[in-house]
């Protein structure tokens, strides 16, 4: 062999040997971890995978004009969360009657309450058409009045839309509003479509002013609004609240959308579980950016914040077919008490809300229940999509889809080239200096 035929072929050698390194390098690096992507992207200034963090993306209303509108990321709890409700609604039987959830006594349409005595004061007539009164703590249920009822939520729906999404989205990831969330009709807050808003903003729109646009646009969060829709079955379904059937995020009047005003405090007792929904749902004013040129103050709608004694939270709701309708929260002395009331006059909700909470803790641990708010179903681990090889490294996510390992093969075949291109080139050098010795 020729002192030029071998120097050729080392120069070839260390040509593959550096193409196989930075190959490899960049086959391992596009398959790294979420955490590193996001690491990595901070490092250099940019967001990991066109994700936009609160401190470097545009503020709330900020048009994109360059990227396509990309929903906000949920959480990898979130992620988890989200599968474990869906494989529970596939797994887990609906109760045949559903009446007898939480009692029997609850299957009644007519006003049910356990007086131990004839002195005891009777619970106050109020003119809905369903209500529930329990105790957030106990569970009990200390009065209620067609509590199975399926009837048009209104905007307490929302609460369920609050509390399934809170545990899945990221507060600081920002949506792009669509075209459907800009339109809806009444918008309220006033999303413009095209634009970006951070999740907590869109919280603060939901539970403060009641804003359609603004449920549409969290829906959309989880991937589409369909998703967002079938995860708010799931949560009530979780929740063992089977009167439930949303059609929308929002309540706004839709075919076969029905709740009842016992399952509605089951989705409150689970709300007042989450420290964030508190947050979100006891603040007072908010001033929401709508666009780099306008900005609107929001104040919160629910009057029993600043008129009860102990009101801590809660959502109105009103469409001409639903009525008025109400979840309030209130504490006293280290009770807590929810009251639900559905199809009730307009403008009446919160004063009757109060009445009944009135009597409900002047009469907590006295009278005998008529029932309970059942608990949550336990969630279970998801199971896997698919097998995954074993014994590869970081978790790793394409699209939506998130792995536990990276491929095997891949790692193997870049170890085995990089082995052989340096043995090659070990050899040519061997050669080279022995002839070179002659």
């Amino acid at each position: 062999m020729t002192e030029r035929i071998r120097s050729a072929l080392l120069r070839v050698c260390l040509v593959v040997t550096a193409a196989v390194v930075v190959c490899a390098g960049a086959g391992v690096g596009a398959l790294s971890s979420p955490a590193q992507a996001a690491q990595a992207a901070q490092a250099a200034g940019t967001p990991a995978d066109g994700a936009r963090s609160p401190a470097a993306g545009p503020t709330a209303g900020a048009s994109s004009s360059a990227a396509p509108a990309r929903p906000a990321a949920e959480t990898a709890q979130g992620q988890a969360i989200a599968s474990q409700l869906l494989t529970q609604t596939s797994t887990t039987a609906t109760p045949r009657d559903l009446a007898t959830v939480g009692g029997r006594q609850l299957a009644s349409a007519g006003v049910v309450a356990n007086y131990p005595s004839s002195a005891t004061p009777r619970v106050p007539s109020v003119p809905c058409s369903a209500y529930t009164l329990a105790d957030a703590g106990s569970g009990q249920v200390l009065a209620a009045k067609d509590a199975h009822g399926q009837l048009k939520p209104a905007s307490t729906l929302k609460m369920l839309t609050a509390a399934t999404l809170i545990p899945l989205l990221n507060p600081g990831a920002y949506v792009t509003a669509s075209s459907a969330a800009a339109h809806v009709t009444p918008n309220i807050v006033g999303l413009l479509a095209g634009s970006n808003y951070q999740v907590a903003s869109l919280f603060d729109a939901l539970l403060l002013i009641s804003a359609n646009d603004a449920a549409i646009a969290l829906a959309q969060g989880t991937g589409s609004l369909s998703a967002g829709i079938t995860l708010m079955n799931a949560e009530a379904h979780h929740l063992q609240a089977y009167d439930i059937a949303a059609k929308d995020p929002n309540g706004l009047d839709a075919p076969g959308q029905h709740v009842s005003a016992y399952d509605l405090a089951l989705v409150a007792r689970a709300a007042l579980n989450q420290p964030a929904f508190l947050r979100y749902d006891q603040t007072r004013t908010y001033n929401f950016t709508v666009s780099p040129a306008k900005t609107e103050t929001l104040a919160n709608q629910n009057s029993l914040l600043a008129t009860y004694p102990g009101g801590i939270g809660g959502k109105i709701g009103w469409t001409s077919a639903a009525g008025a309708t109400y979840i309030g929260l209130a504490k006293r002395n280290g009770v807590t008490l929810i009251v639900t009331e559905l199809h009730c006059p307009a403008l009446t909700e919160i004063n009757y809300a109060k009445t009944l909470l009135n009597w409900g803790f002047a009469q907590d641990g006295k009278v005998p229940a008529v029932g309970r708010l059942v608990s949550p179903l336990p969630l279970k681990p998801a199971a896997p999509k698919f097998r995954v090889p074993s014994g590869a490294a970081e978790p790793v996510t394409a699209g939506s889809l998130t792995t536990s390992h990276v491929p095997g093969g891949l790692a193997a075949a870049s170890i085995v080239l990089i082995v052989c291109a340096a043995a090659a080139a070990i050899i040519l050098i061997l050669l080279r200096r022995r002839s070179l010795s002659r």
